[in-house]
């Protein structure tokens, strides 16, 4: 008797309905969806459960997590229609670059079931994985977290936080890093002297994490570090800023500089800001309904305004408002910035030198210019730092150009100063589906969807986690020594 009421139920003898609900739950990726569809009947085949324009259970799966979507549901109905017909009219691929997008500007969920996340500064690099932080290369200023007598991490090390907690994002810049708790907390470390840590203390450098103080009770989805000031984004869109506002850069509508985190006046008709990136001296904001802001320093046309004057406050970049643009993903480079708009459309602006902008010349772009060398590709995610920039496909496919810059383009077929013009593709990482690259300023480090690390470009300074070598011209895989919690010894560091 009891055998008979626990007996085994296929997933083939629940109701439909129920089949539908789990589907819809929005723990499967597109992937999962896929495989499901190909390996059993119930998900490929029709229930009458939904309109005869969905090809499967699966596929009207799909449109409902689409719908559902953050992204999804601010875009205007005729950027809905666009990324549907760049994607084929398959509903399952609108959800893999939906997904996609979020995973190479938060956290990779690997197929192994562990979540990273890569971050490059400029002599070193900061990496998520299993809630752990680990940090690499050289440790200026404090900036690796690891105490006062680090100069050095030859490998990638565990950083130990005053409690233990959860990371979920991270930023680095040349001389400070900023770390997102699960629990929206923000700690900082490296040199604070103009204090874009968030702290008072400005006589030394911040040796290890330490909790900024000031956002307590505001918890943060996103932190974002240029210079020598921080950007930090809570999960309710509000924007807050702190250090050096030489060029306006904390977007308060002065150059005075700001000791703590201090919340940005956004312009009327904001929702609220879901992405934030920092250049050197300059911010990047991206609005819930696709609009780009900009402020800070002008120079190079990096705000994308057609000008170089310095804005004290943020700015709304025409170009994209004016063509309906929904942009969804911005990154801050040196010189130049790229943009991702909501059918998996780069645009590229600032300073040309070195085929940075990728248009095939080295011509500045005073406004956003749509890269036309990429145009037939859906692209999830753009990373751009000194004079160069990359492109990760929804196809785990990577793309370069600019200035080699001791191979960290990637291109071993090319001389470690050559200029590439155009967008070219890494065929070093064909086998790898690439979810995440982070580029510094002459290293890069991608993140597969396997979970695997691949650096190249200069490692002097162990900066991509070699203890041996002093550059790599090709992807090289990285491996990182897990750490027991009761760990704390670091003997990879001097």
């Amino acid at each position: 008797m009891a055998a008979e009421r626990y007996r085994p139920v296929s997933i083939e003898d629940l109701p439909s309905h129920l089949v539908l609900e789990i589907l819809s739950s929005g723990k499967l990726s597109a992937i999962d969806l896929l495989h499901l569809e190909l390996t059993s009947r119930t998900f490929g085949g029709s229930h009458g459960l939904y309109p005869h324009k969905f090809r499967s259970l699966v596929d009207y799966a799909a449109y409902q997590l689409c719908v559902s979507h953050s992204v999804y549901g601010k875009m205007e109905r005729n950027a809905q229609r666009g990324l549907f017909d760049r994607c084929g009219g398959k509903w399952k691929r609108v959800l893999r670059f939906l997904q996609s997008v979020e995973q190479s500007s938060d956290m990779v969920e690997t197929s192994a079931g562990n979540q990273m996340q890569i971050t490059t500064g400029r002599y070193h690099t900061l990496l998520i994985s299993n809630s752990s932080l680990y940090s690499c290369g050289s440790s200026l200023c404090g900036v690796l977290g690891h105490g006062l007598g680090t100069k050095q991490c030859v490998t990638f090390t565990r950083i130990n936080f005053p409690s233990p907690a959860q990371v979920v994002q991270v930023s680095a810049s040349h001389n400070h890093a900023a770390f997102v708790m699960q629990s929206g907390e923000v700690f900082t470390c490296g040199d604070n002297s103009s204090f874009c840590c968030g702290h008072k203390d400005t006589n030394r450098p911040i040796f290890r994490p330490r909790l900024v103080e000031a956002l307590k009770g505001l918890p943060c989805k996103q932190v974002a570090t240029g210079l020598n000031f921080t950007v930090f984004l809570t999960r309710q869109g509000h924007v807050y800023t702190c250090g050096a506002n030489t060029h306006g850069q904390l977007g308060h509508g002065d150059t005075i500089d700001s000791p703590a985190p201090k919340m940005i006046e956004l312009p009327e008709g904001i929702g609220y800001v879901v992405q934030i990136a920092a250049g050197p001296s300059y911010v990047l904001a991206v609005a819930d309904n696709g609009v780009v802001y900009s402020f800070g320093s002008g120079s190079n046309f990096c705000l994308g305004h057609g000008e170089q004057h310095d804005e004290f406050q943020p700015r709304a970049i025409q170009t994209f408002k004016r063509k309906g643009i929904h942009v969804v993903r911005v990154s801050a480079g040196d010189e130049h910035a790229v943009a991702l708009d909501s059918s998996g459309y780069v645009y590229t602006w600032g300073k040309g030198y070195c085929g940075a902008l990728g248009h095939g010349d080295e011509i500045d772009k005073t406004t956003p210019e749509l890269l036309n060398k990429l145009e037939s590709h859906l692209a999830v995610q753009v990373c751009a730092r000194k004079r160069k920039t990359f492109v990760l496909g929804d196809n785990g496919s990577v793309y370069g150009c600019g200035w080699m810059g001791f191979g960290s383009l990637g291109f071993p077929d090319r001389r470690v100063s050559d200029k590439i013009l155009s967008p070219r593709i890494l065929d070093s990482l064909r086998a790898h589906h690439v979810s995440q690259i982070s580029t510094g300023l002459y290293h890069t480090v991608v993140v597969t969807n396997r979970g695997k690390l691949f650096g190249f470009g200069d490692n002097e300074r162990a900066q991509l986690g070699h203890d041996t070598l002093r550059g790599c011209l090709e992807p090289t895989e990285i491996f990182i020594q897990e750490m027991a919690d009761d760990v704390d010894i670091v003997p990879e560091c001097v």
